[in-house]
């Protein structure tokens, strides 16, 4: 195990979209009872600093990889295709025409059961994206297409904050 592995084999887990996440929760609270500063105290600063590294770097590592998207993201930038969700913004046009209906609808939605349905929506959509995109990495192996499914799943995870924003609001 070295700083630098990739955080698939950091957590000695197939590079691959599908994870399960009892094992990576698992996997997670052993590297980090094996690197906690505090099992290093007694060994001096250095080892103590050594220690930080580590226990950061795993951290990080668990971050990226229990989250769906950023470990889609994560694999697509491992197979050389990286994301660019700053620079990169186009989307097809099916894509920008069904959020631009969500918005208004979001909108015009006074209701909160207009609200709560736009939401059962917005998390269909959502979930049968994410099957898509683990189709999309992990049989058909196309990353290209997969950072595009990345990019519009980010734009659908905004979107699903400003709901629950207006969920909040109408007193949910």
């Amino acid at each position: 195990m070295k700083l630098d592995d990739d955080d698939f084999a950091l957590f000695g887990l197939p590079r691959r979209y599908k994870q399960e996440r009892t094992t990576l929760d698992a996997r997670w609270r052993e590297l980090q009872a094996q690197v906690h500063p505090d099992k290093f105290a007694a060994e001096g600063a250095a080892s103590k600093r050594v220690a930080m590294q580590w226990a950061v770097r795993v951290n990080e590592a668990y971050q990226r990889l229990k989250d769906p998207i950023k470990r889609a993201a994560y694999l697509c930038e491992l197979h050389g295709v990286p994301v660019h969700s700053e620079s990169n913004t186009s989307m097809p046009s099916g894509f920008l025409m069904q959020q631009m209906a969500w918005r208004e609808a979001l909108e015009e939605a006074t209701l909160l059961s207009d609200v709560e349905a736009l939401a059962d929506e917005v998390n269909t959509h959502r979930r049968e994206a994410l099957e898509q995109l683990a189709s999309t990495c992990d049989e058909q192996g196309d990353f290209s297409a997969a950072a595009e499914q990345v990019r519009a799943l980010m734009f659908v995870e905004r979107f699903a904050d400003d709901i629950d924003q207006r969920l909040e609001a109408l007193g949910q």
